[in-house]
């Protein structure tokens, strides 16, 4: 590999589109949906014309649009993993995040292993397979091997007949070497989040510790990807700055990515600013993101990224999550705690908690209402396991190939998680979305994803293509 290009957001370039794009042309707007149809994305001035739909027929138009390209790409499927959050330590100081460090109003912990192997423990018994290990940036004594052995734990745990079986993770950006020994630890997706684009918010925002660094923080999907790491997860905290110059500037970081290193990112996170103890930013957004332009940016990203994942999490309330189900979401997280040791003590707690939730349901309700909806839910994780990853898997996702894996595997750990996890009222209603789901697929998906049911029936487990 050539060595890769430095990254740059184009400030100047941004505000220009952004000034270029103000009016909004009915007749351009449904010329950009039909192009964005053949799922190939759009211009970042096409991207900024899109911004500024407010007709609602037009709104209608776009969410058909991106819900369209959704399940082209993906299917009806939604995957679900939760967060296992092992430690609120924390040396930066981000205005808007409880774990801040000089925030004394929330109490300190890093679980121990053996607190590890118990919170994992019970999100198996919940029936999840894939986590995302979330840890503030600092660590006990051990440091970067206090993460890598908690990887171990999570990947050791066993309980009756599940076992996670993919861990991604979310950590402080990391050297080279120290990508190296994360991939060694067998990790699905690295995931940060950039938080702002907009250098001058920030500065404002990051007043203290490494993370005040805008260019080491920007550059960590780089660094995961030069040490072989190729599913980079990343993301804005929306609330911070203009969403409108956010999604210009991330479009600006995943062209670097796709330029240098053959692939986009995985996945992206839209989660929006949440009131945080300690925090009167998280409070009081300096740019508030409302519900309809919520909405719309989740539609903007699907349409701009088709093949990129869509994570949506319980920050959001159940209504709004439904909505964004429709609008090009791909991943959610379900039944989730933010503070350390949050599922073994059975809630969020508040001075503990990097922030508030949205959406309390637990994993088996919130399972029970993706079914009733019409959708998937799967907790399928076969592409990591197999190396469908990277420039592989984007080689599949881009035209729209990927869902005839993601309809079957999606359908066989459903069935395992209503045999295994699933509360009576969920199995009934898992069961008739399973076959509305085999009424709509091809014939050749039909059969297999029968066949592979079956032996998960006869008691065969993490059966996938």
């Amino acid at each position: 590999m050539s060595a890769a290009s430095e990254l740059r957001i184009d400030e100047t370039r941004i505000e220009q589109i952004l000034r270029d794009n103000k009016k909004t042309d009915a007749v351009r707007v449904r010329e950009i949906l039909a192009k964005s149809r053949e799922l190939k994305g759009v211009t970042p001035d096409e991207m900024a014309a899109l911004m500024n739909i407010s007709d609602p027929e037009l709104l209608g138009e776009m969410f058909q649009t991106a819900r369209f390209i959704k399940e082209e790409i993906y299917g009806r499927r939604l995957v679900l993993f939760a967060p296992l959050y092992i430690s609120n330590l924390c040396c930066n100081e981000c205005l808007y995040c409880a774990f801040r460090r000089t925030n004394t109003e929330v109490k300190r912990r890093a679980l121990t292993q053996d607190e590890i192997r118990r919170e994992t423990e019970i999100l198996i018994e919940q029936g999840h397979k894939r986590l995302l290990l979330v840890a503030g940036e600092s660590y006990p004594h051990e440091g970067f091997e206090y993460i890598l052995k908690s990887i171990q734990t999570v990947y050791d745990t066993r309980k009756g007949p599940g076992e996670i079986r993919r861990l991604n993770v979310n950590i402080a950006p990391l050297t080279i070497d120290e990508f190296k020994r994360l991939k060694d630890s067998a990790i699905g997706t690295y995931q940060i989040f950039q938080e702002t684009y907009h250098r001058e918010t920030y500065a404002k925002v990051h007043v203290g510790g490494r993370k005040s660094n805008f260019d080491w923080r920007a550059t960590a999907p780089d660094r995961a990807m030069q040490a072989g790491i190729d599913d980079v997860g990343i993301g804005i905290l929306f609330g911070l700055a203009d969403w409108r110059y956010e999604l210009l500037a991330l479009m600006q970081h995943i062209e670097h990515l796709d330029t240098n290193y053959g692939c986009g990112p995985h996945t992206i996170s839209v989660p929006r600013m949440e009131p945080a103890v300690g925090s009167d930013i998280a409070l009081h957004p300096p740019n508030p993101v409302s519900d309809i332009d919520f909405r719309k940016l989740v539609a903007i990203l699907r349409i701009t990224v088709p093949y990129t994942g869509i994570i949506m999490s319980t920050r959001e309330t159940p209504n709004i999550r439904r909505e964004t189900f429709a609008l090009g979401v791909s991943q959610i997280s379900a039944g989730s705690r933010t503070n350390p040791g949050g599922y073994a003590e059975g809630e969020d707690v508040d001075d503990m908690a990097q922030f508030q939730l949205g959406d309390h349901r637990p994993l088996d309700e919130v399972i029970r209402d993706i079914a009733t909806l019409g959708y998937i839910p799967s907790l399928c994780t076969a592409c990591y396991r197999l190396g469908r990853t990277g420039g592989d898997f984007m080689d599949l996702a881009k035209p729209g190939l990927i869902k005839y894996y993601c309809g079957v595997n999606g359908l066989s750990t459903f069935m395992e998680y209503l045999l295994d996890y699933a509360s009576p009222e969920t199995r009934e209603v898992g069961e008739r979305a399973i076959e509305a789901e085999l009424a709509h697929m091809a014939s050749g998906s039909v059969e297999k994803a029968k066949m592979m049911m079956e032996q998960i029936k006869t008691g065969k487990r993490d059966v996938y293509i």
